[in-house]
């Protein structure tokens, strides 16, 4: 007997609002499986950004509950690792990309302060899987946008994750870099839970196993039934396509 795959993210009856007049996300009910790359799209101001840090635990929801393999999401749950859209520095401040990539490895350090050999190795792990390891004792300034973004997945990915959130990695890089992202994501997928918001549905589309769509409630859609004005950035209800009726000619009998 095969067993059901098991479930990464439960989230239940969930409804989020900033203040009374501002409803975000109202009565959201989805479950993601262990191993599923799952794409999050939706209108700006649908909610998608406040669903990750829903599930970060960065906010809390007013009503319903959100859990991560089975235990209540917190505010640094284990076993969750956040990607932002885009890192904010100044490009003359002397980082190198190991020194950013161990801060995935803070929460590991000891009173005294110090990365241990299993830190170093992580991290250096976290940089050949993303491709940077010739680039370890490059000044962080020296990257190129798609270059910063790897780094930053590579961050992530040195805190050990089970489930990999990613905010727009995207929006700010060329199409070679997109492509040598979407490499990185398809070679780690089958170890991690990945969830990836973006606005490209059309590339989106060819990568993941399910779309969810944001747009105040969440639907889980599988991207063979996109709506085709979805890759037009056109968000409606209802959200996937569905036939035409089909009408029968009655046969007149004298």
């Amino acid at each position: 007997m095969t067993k059901s795959p098991k479930v990464a993210i439960s989230v239940q009856n969930v409804s989020f609002r900033y203040s009374r007049d501002q409803s975000i996300l109202r009565n959201v009910s989805f479950e993601v499986q262990t191993s599923e790359f799952i794409g999050i799209i939706g209108p700006n101001g649908g909610g998608k950004t406040t669903l990750l840090k829903l599930l970060i635990g960065f906010l809390t929801p007013q009503e319903g509950t959100i859990s991560i393999f089975g235990k209540p999401a917190t505010r640094h749950p284990n076993g969750i690792a956040y990607v932002p859209q885009a890192l904010h520095y100044d490009k003359q401040f002397p980082i190198t990309i190991i020194d950013l990539v161990l801060g995935g490895r803070l929460s590991r350090l000891p009173w005294w302060g110090k990365f241990s050999k299993e830190d170093k190795e992580a991290a250096l792990f976290a940089l050949e899987q993303v491709n940077l390891v010739d680039f370890r004792d490059r000044p962080l300034g020296t990257l190129s946008g798609g270059q910063a973004q790897r780094a930053l997945i590579a961050r992530a990915l040195a805190q050990d994750p089970s489930v990999l959130l990613l905010d727009e990695p995207m929006a700010c890089v060329d199409v070679q870099a997109e492509a040598d992202i979407y490499n990185v994501l398809n070679s780690i997928k089958e170890n991690l839970t990945i969830l990836m918001v973006t606005h490209d549905i059309r590339a989106i589309i060819q990568q993941v196993k399910r779309v969810l769509c944001v747009q105040g409630g969440v639907q889980s859609i599988e991207p063979s039934d996109l709506c085709e004005h979805f890759a037009l950035g056109l968000y409606h209800f209802p959200l996937i396509q569905t036939p035409e009726p089909h009408f029968t000619k009655a046969k007149f009998t004298p």
